[in-house]
């Protein structure tokens, strides 16, 4: 089955409220849908590290921001109905395995309450036709099953993020089967995407980011678990799977009002000494650098040494499945910030990534990358306005 583009006409000038768009995935996200044309409304705390890819990409020229706590139920339904948005994408959450062991009280608070904010803000929000709600990979009970986890498989998590997550996905269905049910009620989906990578993510303890500061400071880079699996893709790839599912709920709410897996190929869940070595390689290919890597004693929560998705029932459903290679996306990622510490122009690296991975995905008649060009027409509009709470 070829892979599926989404709908250019259907974002173009659409209201999209995105929350954690000062974030990684976020900020890639607001930065396709602003490609497309789409009225982006961001809601998030401040960038949550320095630098950043808000930042660095300039991305608060495309969005209206709020700058606020998910946690703070009055600000998070004011501003969504200040913005009347037809879809909803919410990735706010505290993302990072270490960082919940350290805080659980904050991560339950943000990752659980926090979806419960959403939801109730969307019940006083009638516009709402759509919400993708996205958690991880690590919402399953993890087994170490050779195979990957499908979307009828049990909820579980033994440790505070992973189990936040799932909290998460009970708190949605929960709230689908009580509020959202039926064809005239917004559809909702909860979506589970594999491990991601790309430019413009400075997370600490995330695979990626740490070789980059490293490599770009001569230091060796320092690895916990070698031997783990993981299933990795591009940030782009969910995005693109985020983007069609939002527009066959907005179509078909009933049909499509589930929990559903985005990650990579088989070929693609690799051990970490794995993508180590091929990082350190695209790193080095370009003459100046003597990066490598070399493994610690691994200290602090369990982590999974085995974790994989299968994403056969979102191919089934709308063809989505992933296109650039786990080594594609290590050679965009370091593409990228070799073009930051250089001091490049990022924003315009950020856009033509985008372009290309649109041309290779689109297999349909209306072109995105046409589409595209409604961000290049509109840089000369006032910037969007910033709220801050």
């Amino acid at each position: 089955m070829p892979q599926v583009g989404v709908t250019p006409a259907f974002w173009q000038g659409r209201r999209v409220f995105v929350t954690g768009h000062t974030g990684f995935m976020g900020g890639w996200l607001c930065a396709r849908l602003a490609r497309l044309g789409a009225e982006v409304h961001g809601y998030a705390l401040p960038a949550p590290s320095k630098p950043s890819f808000y930042e660095a990409t300039d991305l608060a020229r495309d969005v209206s921001s709020t700058i606020a706590d998910v946690r703070d139920h009055f600000a998070l339904t004011a501003a969504m109905r200040r913005a009347r948005p037809d879809v909803v994408l919410h990735l706010a959450a505290q993302p990072l395995v270490r960082a919940a062991a350290a805080d659980p009280v904050g991560t339950y608070a943000t990752n659980v309450m926090g979806t419960v904010h959403l939801l109730e803000a969307m019940r006083a929000c009638p516009s709402v036709r759509a919400a993708v709600i996205v958690t991880t990979d690590k919402v399953y009970e993890n087994k170490e099953w050779d195979w990957g986890y499908r979307e009828t498989d049990a909820l579980g998590g033994r440790e505070p993020y992973g189990n936040s997550k799932a909290c998460a996905e009970l708190v949605v269905e929960a709230f689908r089967r009580s509020y959202f049910m039926g064809a005239s009620a917004p559809g909702v989906a909860t979506v589970r995407a594999g491990n991601i990578i790309g430019g413009g993510d400075w997370a600490v303890d995330r695979l990626v980011p740490d070789a980059m500061r490293a490599f770009a400071h001569g230091r060796p880079l320092e690895i916990r678990h070698p031997e783990a699996v993981r299933p990795w893709q591009h940030v782009l790839e969910p995005v693109h799977g985020f983007l069609i599912l939002a527009e066959r709920l907005s179509e078909n709410p009933v049909a499509f009002s589930s929990g559903w897996n985005f990650g990579p190929a088989e070929a693609d869940s690799q051990p970490v000494g794995w993508m180590a070595d091929r990082l350190v390689a695209a790193w080095n290919k370009a003459g100046d650098g003597n990066a490598q890597w070399h493994s610690v004693p691994a200290a602090g929560p369990h982590e999974a040494t085995l974790l994989t998705l299968s994403s056969a029932r979102a191919k089934r459903a709308f063809g989505w499945q992933t296109h650039w290679t786990a080594e594609t996306a290590i050679d965009k990622s370091v593409e990228w910030y070799r073009a930051f510490y250089a001091s490049d122009d990022v924003r315009q690296l950020t856009e033509r990534q985008i372009a290309i991975f649109e041309k290779e995905t689109y297999h349909g008649n209306e072109s995105e990358t046409d589409a595209g060009r409604v961000r290049d027409v509109a840089r000369g509009v006032p910037r969007p306005r910033i709220v801050k709470i």
